[in-house]
């Protein structure tokens, strides 16, 4: 493993390295509009973090700052000892109010550090019985962050769970304080001037943008070990990276950290098999060496090392759980790549190797798509689903080339890194 973040902090120059997060989070995450309110969703663990956010939250102008906690020493407790028959209960009420306030002008902050193992031993059935109940009452606040309505963001907090996954050898302090470095790093808030060197990163990402969709590809083809892979992108798709403006008018910047340019595949033209390049961590499953195959933009096989009953349990969501609502592109030299950690959780690996996910287009990767009914957008080709589910099939062994639109292949990526344009 080539770890090339620095030794653990001391406690001032972690307190000053947290609070520099918390402010890229509300200044370049969310671009916190005066006057908004903020709805937070964090583990315990990180509420130190979560503090100095709603610090600079209410110093940027936030109006109100609300924050639900999740534990999971509870969650296990549900799978334990609850009800049978609660695996089908969501708080349908809680994720209404989230909708209720995002259509009211609120900005959406999501902490994540989850344990990536979390639920592996309980019954898979159970697992995704309280996923399909939870991804349905989640929809009416998922589309409107799906859609891009609303600005939000989604920033990492240093666990004791998610550290000892990523740090296995190490004691629990040290893995936590080597994990908390890795996120200052690929958050880019070790530099002298953190918000100056997101504003140069995402004119870099934005620049790629601008190339592709002047290219207008009507596919790319993804070649390596385990994987021949067609997919074709959506009738007026339209590429993004970086920094974005939602609806509302204001520009954010949705994944801290991000690496990637995105946009959305034709829901019916993807063809081939692929394999994925790292373990995919879904609601505290691990699952391993994911290997599909794509006939008319469905996947007919599947298979995986680890996770396959989840997996399975996932793909049988809905019926667009089987097809793709994005594909992205990502250096393999990318800083969280360069890292040589596993991390174990889709934020940071989606940004170590290029990927696609099951489930859900984003509307602002069609060209008007914003003011598009869910009917005009799957004319385009824009996939619908409960899910979505990012998995990484980018590494140093694979290719891509972008296919014209008279077919004509031309390189985009040689050994998972750009070719010069």
């Amino acid at each position: 493993m080539n770890e090339q973040f620095p030794k653990p902090l001391d406690a001032a120059s972690h307190a000053q390295l947290l609070d520099r997060l918390a402010e890229v989070a509300v200044r370049v995450g969310l671009g916190l509009k005066e006057g908004q309110e903020v709805v937070v969703t964090a583990p315990l663990d990180a509420v130190p973090l979560v503090r100095r956010i709603t610090e600079h939250a209410y110093k940027a102008g936030a109006s109100l700052v609300t924050t639900f906690f999740s534990d999971e020493e509870a969650t296990l407790m549900r799978y334990r000892h609850g009800r049978s028959d609660g695996f089908d209960t969501a708080a349908a009420w809680l994720y209404e109010g989230m909708a209720a306030a995002f259509r009211n002008g609120a900005a959406r902050l999501a902490v994540v550090g989850e344990d990536p193992s979390l639920l592996a031993k309980e019954d898979p059935e159970k697992v995704a019985r309280a996923n399909r109940a939870r991804s349905k009452a989640y929809m009416p606040a998922l589309g409107l962050i799906a859609g891009f309505d609303i600005n939000w963001t989604i920033v990492s907090a240093a666990t004791p769970a998610w550290a000892k996954a990523v740090f296995p050898d190490d004691p629990e302090e040290v893995a936590v304080a080597k994990l908390w470095n890795a996120i200052f790093s690929a958050s880019r808030v070790d530099t002298p001037d953190p918000i100056a060197a997101w504003d140069k990163h995402n004119a870099g990402l934005q620049a790629r943008t601008r190339m592709l969709n002047e290219k207008n590809y009507a596919a790319l083809h993804f070649r390596g070990p385990g994987t021949d892979l067609r997919v074709g992108l959506a009738d007026g798709h339209e590429w993004n990276g970086g920094s974005a403006r939602a609806k509302n008018g204001v520009v954010c910047n949705a994944n801290i950290p991000t690496e990637e340019v995105f946009t959305t595949p034709h829901k019916d033209r993807v063809d081939g098999y692929v394999t994925s390049t790292k373990p995919l961590s879904y609601n505290g499953t691990l699952i391993q060496d994911i290997a599909v195959t794509f006939e008319g933009g469905r996947i007919v096989e599947s298979k995986a090392r680890t996770g396959e009953a989840v997996l399975n349990k996932v793909l049988d969501t809905d019926e667009g759980a089987r097809r793709l609502g994005e594909v992205a592109l990502v250096p393999f030299s990318s800083p969280i790549s360069r890292s040589g950690l596993l991390f174990f959780n889709t934020l940071f690996d989606e940004n170590a190797s290029s990927h696609i996910a099951l489930g859900q287009a984003y509307s602002k990767c069609i060209r008007d798509g914003g003011g598009m009914s869910e009917e005009e957008l799957a004319s385009r080709g824009a996939n619908k689903s409960l899910i979505h589910i990012d998995w990484m099939i980018g590494s140093d062994k694979v290719d891509v080339d972008g296919i014209t639109q008279d077919g004509t292949p031309e390189p985009l990526m040689r050994g998972g890194e750009w070719v010069s344009r």
